[in-house]
């Protein structure tokens, strides 16, 4: 049996201070929520995860969503939602200081939050959304089941 074209996941580094184990946690992360979502590469594809700082995804944020403020993972798809998975297919960035916090303020590992939200930002690529609620009751679903894939609990339950 013919196995798929790989797919690439480019670690990009703009800030101090992040474990130096999430290049592989991202990697995996990635091809999990490619796995989970039955997405099959159609050829040579790469995704790129930009771990950088609070300043940097403010910029970013602003720049693209006209949001002027810090969040904690931005998608940025090259492909068409559902389209084929090949070539460039877009960009997922992390801010370090805002995804400590939050793990901190929720009580999760910065290991589990960092994966969730890689998690989320692919699916984002592959055309998920959360737009409305039945979109976001799909995507929810979806994460808690590749999430539970890799050891990390339901970020969505109470």
């Amino acid at each position: 049996m013919p196995s798929s074209p790989p797919l690439e996941v480019a670690v990009i580094r703009n800030s101090d201070g992040w474990p130096d184990h999430f290049d592989a946690l991202a990697k995996k992360a990635v091809l999990a929520a490619l796995a989970g979502a039955k997405a099959r590469v159609k050829g040579a594809a790469e995704v790129s995860v930009l771990l950088t700082d609070d300043a940097e995804q403010r910029q970013l944020n602003a720049q693209w969503r006209g949001k002027d403020s810090a969040t904690n993972v931005l998608s940025f798809p090259q492909i068409e939602p559902f389209g084929p998975v090949i070539g460039l297919l877009g960009d997922i960035t992390l801010a370090r200081e805002t995804l400590e916090r939050e793990a901190d303020e929720l009580g999760k590992s910065l290991d589990h939050h960092f994966t969730h939200l890689v998690v989320h930002g692919f699916l984002h690529i592959l055309g998920y959304d959360h737009l409305d609620e039945a979109q976001a009751l799909q995507m929810e679903g979806l994460e808690t089941q590749i999430l539970a894939g890799l050891g990390v609990d339901d970020p969505y339950a109470d």
